[in-house]
């Protein structure tokens, strides 16, 4: 180990006596990860991982991306930051990208830092535009750390706030292979969607401003909706006059094999948020609307570091990294490869309830004894893979589905090495 690092259990020591105790980690064997190149990182004995979890779908264009980091820094060195009291150029040259490619009509951006600020931001718009107050939100979904983010969370161990938020109503995700009404994916009557009417008409005050939704629920374990999903939900909502968010922090530049993920569902949303891969590693988050919900926005309002030089520099690199790579194409190709490599290990692992996702935003839920459950074998995936150099991640209402959200720079290579070392994996705790 280079004398300079302090390794993994220095580290845990200073966590536990100068972190609050509620960030934790993954693995009983934790490694001190102090270097990244593209889809690999490196760890304090010089070991290297093929990284295929991307800093929770952040580092979509690969660690310290060279062609990245140099506008980046060019930047830095020129002007890092000002406020939004000042004009500056990078700021709206990246608004003005993001309306190019956004779906539809969106088109007018508010910039902040994170993407629970993006998410309580939208949220605050669709009140202000529709002059109603309450939500609806989803099962298993998660949308930040702020107030009224958690609470519109339907995640239990993310809705940590011991007083959430009211006039908030949830609804049924479309979890097809936990559906509670006994369809499937490909035999659908999208009940669901029925249920959030029932919701609109039966429980709430009639004054909902809009549904907050992710396209493909990345916490809430690749819960990926059927085709048809969406294009009923919004007809339901537009029915009531109710607003639809979506939250594409996890989804969004090119991780799917589209720009966004809701492209897949043919669908306009009103209000749409992002952030994590959007900067590469460099925070940034945004939320953009159309002409007219976005001009109903006009009292006074800022985030410090919202849209500062050096993150919109970054973002300008980014969109311009994804389109000159093609990175859309390149996500559906190996997509497609490990979705069908984890298929055919379904097959022969009975562990393996159900593969999901699109494009390189993909998930694998472990269970035993027909469908419970099995945390402690993801958790024993997991460690394996660590040992032999490969890590991804796992998410989860139970904390039992794999997950395999690579940077999109991998390579098919890097594929068939994942694929092989978790055959093996699976062996090893066959059940």
């Amino acid at each position: 180990m280079n004398k300079d690092y302090i390794g993994p259990d220095k580290i845990i020591e200073k966590k536990k006596e100068y972190l609050i105790p509620c960030s934790y980690h993954f693995y009983s064997r934790p490694v001190q990860v102090v270097r990244g190149n593209m889809q690999y990182l490196y760890d304090s004995d010089g070991k290297r991982y093929i990284d295929f979890f991307a800093g929770v779908s952040v580092m979509n264009c690969g660690h310290c991306n060279p062609d990245i980091l140099e506008k980046t820094i060019e930047q830095m060195r020129t002007l890092q930051h000002t406020t939004t009291i000042y004009l500056t150029q990078p700021i709206v040259d990246l608004a003005e990208k993001l309306a190019q490619i956004t779906p539809g009509n969106l088109k007018k951006t508010f910039f902040c830092g994170t993407g629970s600020e993006a998410n309580e931001g939208a949220l605050l718009l669709a009140r202000l535009h529709t002059g109603k107050s309450e939500f609806i939100s989803m099962y298993n979904g998660l949308h930040g750390r702020t107030h009224l983010t958690m609470s519109v969370t339907g995640l239990g161990m993310w809705r940590t706030d011991p007083n959430p938020a009211g006039g908030i109503s949830f609804v049924p995700n479309p979890y097809c292979y936990r559906c509670p009404y006994k369809s499937s994916s490909e035999e659908c009557s999208l009940e669901c969607v029925s249920q959030v009417e029932n919701v609109i008409k039966k429980t709430s005050s009639g004054r909902i401003a809009a549904m907050i939704a992710e396209p493909i629920q990345g916490n809430g374990g690749i819960i990926t909706p059927p085709q048809g999903y969406f294009k009923a939900l919004k007809e339901v909502l537009e029915k009531y006059e109710i607003l639809l968010i979506i939250d594409e922090v996890q989804t969004g530049f090119a991780r799917t094999g589209k720009m966004f993920a809701i492209e897949h569902y043919g669908i306009q949303p009103d209000i749409m948020t992002m952030a994590k891969a959007l900067g590469n590693g460099v925070p940034i988050a945004a939320y953009t609307a159309t002409d007219e919900i976005a001009s109903s926005f006009t009292r006074p309002s800022a985030s410090t570091l919202g849209g500062n030089p050096v993150s919109a520099a970054a973002g300008l690199a980014v969109l311009e990294y994804i389109h000159k790579n093609d990175l859309c194409q390149r996500a559906e190709a190996l997509g497609k490869k490990i979705k069908y490599g984890l298929l055919k290990l379904k097959e022969k692992y009975d562990i393996i309830g159900d593969v999901r996702g699109i494009g390189l935003m993909l998930g694998a839920e472990l269970v035993k004894d027909g469908k419970e459950p099995a945390p402690k074998e993801t958790d024993m995936i997991l460690e394996i893979l660590k040992d032999k150099g490969i890590l991804i991640g796992k998410n989860g209402e139970y904390r039992n589905v794999l997950a395999f959200q690579p940077p999109l720079v991998v390579t098919g290579e890097d594929v068939e090495v994942l694929l092989y070392e978790l055959d093996k994996a699976f062996q090893a705790v066959k059940i």
